[in-house]
């Protein structure tokens, strides 16, 4: 069976920070692929306002293309909302039986875990490796969700940042892959 990384996440847009995890995993572990899942919106976030679905998608594979490994998925775009991991799990063991999913989740989704709808389910059905997130600390108990890998990269760069810089009209251009300053540079996107 494929062991294949899911990196959730609404990627408003995707970052070099993201890209960094994701290629961590792939070199550093035992996965054979990471599978950016681009979720429509997070039950966390209602408030936040979303960029369209399609433009984060085709950001997310603008950012990875070409590259052996990396894949991005809309599997959440066609599911009911609010759409929780769970389910989202679910559907993918179902609709590819030959792999074995792996979530990479940073501290900072950890330490609110157990808020997560039926949590214990994701757990008795998947791993969790868990990444660093700057000035985020597990207590003893947070890290028995999964494997902790203290290695990877801890990058201080988050979308919401790149988003009000943009509107500010400043340049963030080495924070993204060229392709991706390059269609929001384009588009105008996040400068409204």
């Amino acid at each position: 069976m494929k062991k294949t990384g899911l990196f959730f996440g609404t990627f408003n847009p995707i970052h070099i920070g993201h890209l960094i995890i994701a290629q961590f995993f792939l070199n550093e572990t035992d996965l054979e692929e990471v599978w950016f899942v681009i979720s429509p919106k997070s039950p966390f976030k209602q408030k936040e306002k979303i960029t369209d679905d399609r433009q984060r998608l085709y950001m997310v594979q603008l950012a990875i293309e070409g590259v052996q490994g990396l894949r991005a998925s809309d599997v959440e775009f066609g599911m009911p909302k609010p759409n929780y991991t769970v389910h989202t799990l679910e559907k993918l063991r179902g609709l590819h039986p030959d792999k074995t999913f792996v979530l990479l989740m940073g501290a900072d989704n950890i330490k609110n875990f157990r808020k997560w709808y039926e949590y214990e389910q994701i757990l008795a059905h998947h791993t969790i490796y868990i990444y660093p997130r700057p000035f985020v600390r597990l207590d003893v108990d947070e890290g028995e969700f999964g494997m902790y890998f203290e290695k990877a990269p801890s990058m201080d760069i988050s979308s919401t940042y790149i988003r009000d810089s943009l509107k500010a009209g400043k340049d963030v251009r080495f924070l993204l892959h060229h392709k991706v300053w390059n269609y929001i540079d384009a588009t105008g996107l996040y400068t409204h």
